[in-house]
């Protein structure tokens, strides 16, 4: 099956900010999620077997490169024909190139025996329908700040070691310490020491 056919209006040649995969065999809740997230890059299928296709975890190939269209998030129904929210969650989990994906339950029945145990398989929330606005610019700004941290954490581990290797301010003594040993330290910045002056040799006379 072709993308277009599954829903989507992501395209691969360019970077998107946010791109939410939506799995719901109701097509008002699917048109419902859309219009609460606002975003450039949305991909709505009605099944869990299609949002597997789309993943390429059902054995074949998927209809798209995958690395190409990066998924931030999954947004899939509880109660679905064929395969429920709650398999197609441990599907993604248990995949070693999918499991990062934050994945959001969603059902009309609040069952607290359900939620406890989606969430206990990884579920990053359970969303009790109606999904309101609220919800959905909470789980978009809980995404967003996890991609601001992952380059802030780079940038700052970057930083951390071009710091390591910054040589000391010759106006500052204490700068002279350094525990890295490939740390350079200015030679004009040691305090010149001068040597002891070798004693004088007398020549003896007669």
């Amino acid at each position: 099956m072709a993308v277009d056919e599954m829903g989507s209006n992501c395209s691969s040649s360019g970077a998107q900010e946010l791109h939410v995969l939506a799995v719901d065999d109701s097509l008002v809740d699917r048109k419902v999620i859309e219009r609460l997230l606002k975003i450039s890059c949305f991909t709505a299928v009605e099944s869990g077997s299609r949002a597997l296709q789309y993943l390429g975890l059902d054995g074949e190939r998927s209809s798209v490169e995958f690395d190409e269209l990066k998924v931030n998030l999954i947004m899939t129904d509880y109660s679905m024909p064929g395969m429920t929210g709650f398999e197609l969650l441990k599907k993604i989990k248990g995949s070693s190139r999918l499991r990062e994906i934050p994945v959001v339950i969603m059902s009309s029945e609040n069952v607290l025996a359900r939620i406890d145990r989606c969430l206990e398989e990884g579920a990053e929330e359970f969303l009790v329908k109606p999904v309101k606005l609220s919800d959905v610019e909470r789980l978009r700004d809980f995404i967003l700040r996890g991609e601001d941290k992952n380059k802030t954490e780079i940038t700052r581990k970057r930083k951390t070691c071009d710091d390591s290797f910054s040589p000391p301010s010759a106006s500052s003594p204490s700068s002279l310490k350094c525990d890295h040993p490939l740390s350079p330290i200015s030679v004009s910045a040691v305090p010149h020491q001068r040597l002891p002056k070798r004693p004088k040799l007398m020549l003896a006379t007669n």
